[in-house]
């Protein structure tokens, strides 16, 4: 009698799309392990990282603006659920694997740094091993969680992870919906976020880019959707119109010289960095402070360069102020009582 996993697998091998990875052909784990009864591979990696401690961090961390005043705009964990639901939308669409693309957009940001792009600037000017949060979020899920451990996920999330940024390409159609996904997700919400913070109003889009894709964020995030299923339906590649792709090149730039150089959204942007920097440098002349399952990694062979690294990046916003705070910030001196 097959397992309920098995049932599943067969489910998928039935229903979903030649181009689709089957959970049954995945190409494994780093270490082997013995299979679940109820749940197939890409589920299972996806149950990891929402359990894991980097995701929980992920909701005090900036994704563009750093401490708005207000309770609505992004944080690096609502980015995160945003690309994951527009990633299984249109993988529902073209009958492609959701758990594959679900577990890929969940852990995709998991080695981002505090204070958005700012702190990874930072770190990648200061570290001498270099710093990309693609491959931090892969060296998250391979070494850092668990105590060391790793969540040993499969090869297709690990590639999607790795190569979520333009400069990559999965080799999974399941990666490539995700890395389209995390494009959409942000140019739509960042320039909500920017409509309520007063930095932009509808009408300073460019005509041109509105009249193709939409005349509201939401008519844009809609047309981007539908625009990859239609394109992408019964193909082996994910992929845009050219006048559609054009236009969301054409408005991602048009972001980033209005609001992600933008100095009022920007303004305290230095700070974050001098931030990150100072810390960066402080523990890596004090190794001793670090907490002893990072000790241990240096202890083992792990360059102290990249081990604090590690402790920095893995900060969320407040804990990184909080340090700060109680390393350089000089206290109150109590008075006596008479």
């Amino acid at each position: 009698m097959n397992t309920i996993r098995e049932s599943l697998e067969q489910w998928e091998k039935e229903y979903l799309s030649p181009y689709a990875m089957l959970s049954m052909n995945s190409q494994g784990r780093l270490r082997e392990e013995e299979q679940c009864d109820i749940r197939p591979v890409f589920q299972r990696d996806r149950d990891r990282i929402l359990h894991s401690k980097s995701f929980r961090r992920l909701k005090d961390k900036t994704q563009v603006f750093l401490t708005p005043e207000g309770d609505h705009y992004r944080t690096r964990l609502t980015h995160t659920l945003e690309v994951s639901q527009n990633a299984r939308t249109i993988a529902k669409a073209l009958q492609m694997n959701e758990d594959l693309v679900e577990a890929i957009a969940l852990g995709h940001d998991l080695g981002h740094t505090p204070f958005g792009h700012a702190g990874e600037r930072a770190l990648d000017r200061v570290c001498p091993l270099g710093f990309e949060h693609n491959e931090q979020s892969l060296r998250m899920v391979d070494v850092l969680e668990k105590d060391g451990m790793g969540l040993n996920l499969t090869m297709e999330v690990r590639d999607g992870i790795l190569n979520h940024q333009t400069s990559g390409m999965p080799y999974t159609l399941e990666g490539q919906i995700v890395r389209l996904s995390d494009k959409i997700a942000y140019i739509h919400h960042d320039m909500d976020d920017a409509i309520r913070g007063g930095i932009l109003t509808e009408e300073d889009v460019p005509k041109d880019i509105r009249s193709v894709i939409g005349y509201t964020t939401g008519e844009r995030l809609d047309h981007f959707i539908h625009d990859i299923v239609t394109t992408s339906y019964g193909k082996d590649k994910i992929t845009m119109s050219e006048p559609v792709e054009k236009a969301m090149k054409d408005l991602r730039q048009f972001m980033f010289e209005e609001v992600y150089k933008n100095p009022e959204a920007k303004s305290e942007e230095s700070k974050a960095e001098e931030l990150m920097i100072t810390l960066y440098m402080y523990y890596l002349g004090h190794v001793n402070l670090l907490p002893a399952g990072m000790l241990s990694m240096i202890n083992m062979g792990e360059s102290k360069e990249r081990v604090v690294c590690d402790y920095v990046a893995a900060m969320t916003d407040r804990f990184a102020i909080a340090k700060y705070e109680e390393i350089f910030v000089p206290k109150s001196w109590p008075t006596s009582k008479f």
